[in-house]
């Protein structure tokens, strides 16, 4: 052994960051192992770390008995009390064992144990240390690459960037900088694995979190994001001072906040929306640069369908369907954007199915057509509960209104069906005498022939 082992410790410790408690446990262990390699396995042997002598100490341990029948063990009375005068019957003795004894292959065995149990409780730290920074941001440096995976050295461990979490067409070569998104922390055989991700919405919100002080310092809250990676990206915010304007803040002189940002992202379009908690003004902000006209919202489906003016449908919708469906996953609702002139058309041909149901008036029609009801099949197929809720209609005309429904397209479907089916055939009744056969002159009339 080394003339003195409180230097390594101290050193070891140091270096990988563990617990001197865990070295010394650890060097105990591989101690009494290499021992029992030296001594034979069914001895019993323990070992103490001496902190003044800076050594690992061996002992083999005896329990006191009359008549010895397993010396490996065991120890007579009389032997046990040469070493010790107070030795009673049932005692456990303490012999040391000459370390100088122990032969190479245990000396390597014990040096093996101790780097093992090392990199387990360096694992271990590291795992403890990563797992309570979920979704936190971190830097490193592109180590190598894994087929399209990219291994990040973070410092004390290397994290995995795999290529689905990867902004498309973004490239990278060993030795860049990287900034990237804490997934997800597992403890892997081969110890922790730490998953990073660059197009997660959470990379963007840390990203405005480490370049808005307001936001790091919980004046201007994050209420949401969505990100379609290396495109666009939408981010929600509130104030909660009077005197600080969210999106201001965002942005920055200049815009030089939000264009930290947007080159960290490699050129991502991010639209800053100010969160209202009303849902409809919620939606019709998410929906920007476009104008909304109209909301109709269906709670119950958690949808909206929202009408624009006839020139704002492309602006609404966005190159490939790309900002209704970011604004959607920033607000969570289901939304269906329409033209003015496809939402009147549709509204037309409601009002004409709805008003040719006996006893629906006009007024009642539009009170349907309101509630989301765009037929007389629809209407039909309603619930009573559902239509008495409408305001304007009630459960004493729900019936009656449901009832009408049906009859109507019932009596519609059995005039299909009438003009549908041919006409019955008529059999016409047998002149008298027969018709003379083709080619043959019948009796002369007067006037005829000379």
């Amino acid at each position: 052994m080394l003339p003195d082992l409180n230097r390594v410790i101290e050193q070891v410790c140091k270096e990988k960051g563990i617990d001197r408690k865990i070295i010394i446990d650890a060097l105990k262990d591989a101690m009494v192992s290499a021992a029992k390699k030296t001594f034979g396995p069914d001895k019993r042997i323990e070992a103490e770390f001496n902190s003044e002598l800076g050594e690992i100490e061996l002992f083999e341990v005896k329990t006191v008995i009359d008549s010895v029948t397993n010396p490996e063990n065991e120890i007579a009375l009389a032997d046990a009390l040469k070493v010790d005068p107070e030795a009673q019957i049932g005692d456990e003795q303490l012999q040391r064992l000459p370390p100088e004894k122990f032969g190479r292959i245990a000396a390597q065995a014990a040096k093996q144990n101790i780097i093992q149990r090392v990199r387990d409780a360096e694992r271990d730290i590291i795992y403890n240390e990563f797992k309570g920074r979920k979704a936190e941001l971190v830097s490193g440096i592109v180590q190598r690459f894994e087929k399209k995976n990219i291994i990040v050295n973070l410092g004390r461990t290397d994290a995995i960037l795999p290529e689905k979490e990867q902004i498309p067409r973004e490239r990278y070569r060993q030795g860049d900088r990287i900034r990237a998104f804490i997934l997800d922390v597992e403890l892997a055989p081969k110890g922790p694995q730490i998953v990073l991700s660059r197009t997660h919405p959470g990379l963007l919100i840390e990203l405005f979190r480490q370049e808005v002080p307001e936001i790091y310092e919980g004046i201007v809250e994050v209420k949401g994001a969505a990100r379609e990676p290396g495109g666009r990206a939408k981010i929600a915010v509130v104030s909660h001072d009077r005197d600080v304007d969210p999106v201001g803040a965002c942005v920055g002189m200049r815009g030089t906040r939000v264009q930290a940002v947007v080159q960290e992202l490699r050129g991502e379009k991010i639209d800053i929306v100010p969160w209202t908690s009303d849902p409809a003004e919620y939606v019709c902000r998410a929906l920007a640069p476009a104008k909304v006209s109209k909301i109709i919202m269906d709670e119950d489906e958690h949808a909206m369908e929202v009408i624009v003016p006839d020139d704002q449908l492309s602006l609404a919708i966005g190159k490939k369907g790309q900002n209704v469906r970011l604004a959607s996953r920033l607000t969570t609702w289901k939304l269906d954007v329409r033209s003015e002139a496809e939402a009147e058309d549709e509204a037309r041909r409601a009002r004409a199915s709805l008003t040719a149901i006996p006893g629906v008036s006009d007024l009642t029609a539009e009170l349907l057509i309101q509630d989301g009801v765009k037929s007389a099949e629809q209407l039909a197929e309603s619930d009573i509960e559902a239509i008495a809720e409408i305001e304007g209609v009630g459960p004493e005309r729900a019936p009656a209104i449901i009832a009408a429904a049906r009859e109507h397209l019932a009596q519609r479907r059995a005039d299909e069906e009438a003009a549908a089916s041919p006409p019955p055939t008529e059999t016409v009744p047998e002149a008298e005498g027969e018709l003379p056969p083709p080619g043959e002159a019948g009796p002369a009339t007067e006037g005829e022939g000379g």
